[in-house]
C-alpha cells in the first residue's frame, strides 16, 4: 500500500494525462454527508467485505478515511484479498481540508 499526501491526490486528479484513480472513502454515511472529495464513492468500513466485489482489482484506487487509519485498515483488507493498486490519503479528509481545499467542512 502506498501512501500518498494529499498533495499528491490533488496533481493525480489534475493530470489530464493520467487516468482518473477510484476515490473510496470508507468513512460513515453521516461523515461522508458532511464533508467529502469530489467524485469519491461511500462504501463504510464494515462493508468493504460484502462490498468489495464493486471494485476492480486491477485499479488504482484511493481509500479516504478522516484521519487515515480507518482506509489504512481498508487497504490491508484489500491487498489481502488480492488488490495491488491501493493508495492511502495521509490525514484523510482532514489533511486533505487543511492543506488542499481550505472551503471542505471540517469535524
Amino acid at each position: 500500500m502506498i501512501q500518498l499526501h494529499p498533495h499528491g491526490l490533488k496533481e493525480w486528479l489534475d493530470d489530464a494525462l493520467r487516468p482518473p484513480p477510484l476515490l473510496v472513502d470508507v468513512r460513515e454515511t453521516w461523515e461522508f454527508q458532511y464533508c467529502h472529495i469530489e467524485g469519491s464513492m461511500l462504501i463504510p468500513l464494515g462493508q468493504i467485505p460484502e462490498r468489495m466485489t464493486e471494485l476492480d482489482p486491477e485499479a488504482e484506487i484511493i481509500l479516504i478515511c478522516h484521519h487515515g487509519v480507518r482506509s489504512y485498515r481498508a487497504g490491508l483488507f484489500l491487498q489481502q484479498a488480492g488488490f495491488d493498486k491501493i493508495y492511502n490519503l495521509q490525514g484523510g479528509v482532514e489533511a486533505w481540508a487543511r492543506d488542499v481545499d481550505s472551503e471542505m467542512r471540517k469535524y
